[in-house]
């Protein structure tokens, strides 16, 4: 096994270039789900993308930290990636065990939430008409006339908008969580490449520098 000071400076390094292609996949993947939903409140999506814009800055302060043998830096960059890692890890854990009821919970106040013109996109967008009940047309959980997509749906007309949306939020948040979960173990191996990485002493430096 590599345990020397150039071995874990240049592995700290790649970690947190990967750390870097990690955080823009959190950002699209959370973009993604945020977009594919339209009207829903999905907090925890948020949680998502908040998590990879802070990783992206965190990777930086812990490039610089390795290539500088940092202990100050590398410090800090060490408690914030674990508390990183434990928020995350929380997050992805919360995208899996959301289940179908609470995930029309935030739909539903989602929509009593926007106005009629989101809705109206959101209906010619899944074909579909109101949120649970095709023939509610007003107050909060009212809908606008369907005209534009009855015809493009059966003799029956449109579905509620709920069946179409369900499978969509439910792929947004499984896909969250996945990657989420993933992701954050590699957060805990950099935060112990870093603990390895400080104690080590630097063969070209002045032997009072580490100290």
């Amino acid at each position: 096994m590599c345990g020397g000071f150039t071995c874990s400076k240049n592995a700290l390094v790649l970690l947190n270039g990967v750390y870097v292609v990690v955080a823009f996949i959190l950002i699209g993947v959370a973009v993604y789900g945020r977009a594919a939903s339209i009207v829903t409140n999905l907090p925890i999506i948020g949680g998502i993308l908040a998590c990879g814009i802070l990783l992206i800055l965190i990777s930086m302060l812990g490039l610089a930290g390795a290539l500088k043998h940092h202990q100050v830096m590398l410090f800090f960059y060490m408690v914030i990636l674990f508390m990183l890692f434990l928020i995350q890890f929380s997050v992805a854990c919360a995208c899996l065990a959301v289940n179908n009821d609470q995930q029309e919970g935030f739909a539903q106040h989602g929509w009593t939430t926007v106005n009629p013109e989101i809705k109206t996109k959101v209906q010619e967008t899944f074909l579909c008409c109101g949120f649970l009940d095709r023939n509610i047309t007003n107050g909060t959980m009212g809908h606008p006339p369907c005209d534009s997509v009855n015809h493009l749906c059966s003799a029956s007309g449109c579905p509620p908008c709920m069946e179409k949306l369900q499978a969509t939020i439910n792929h947004a948040f499984k896909l969250c969580g996945s990657i989420g979960l993933f992701f954050s173990f590699t957060e805990f191996v950099g935060v112990w490449l870093t603990i390895r990485y400080r104690n080590q002493k630097d063969p070209r430096a002045n032997p009072s520098a580490f100290l």
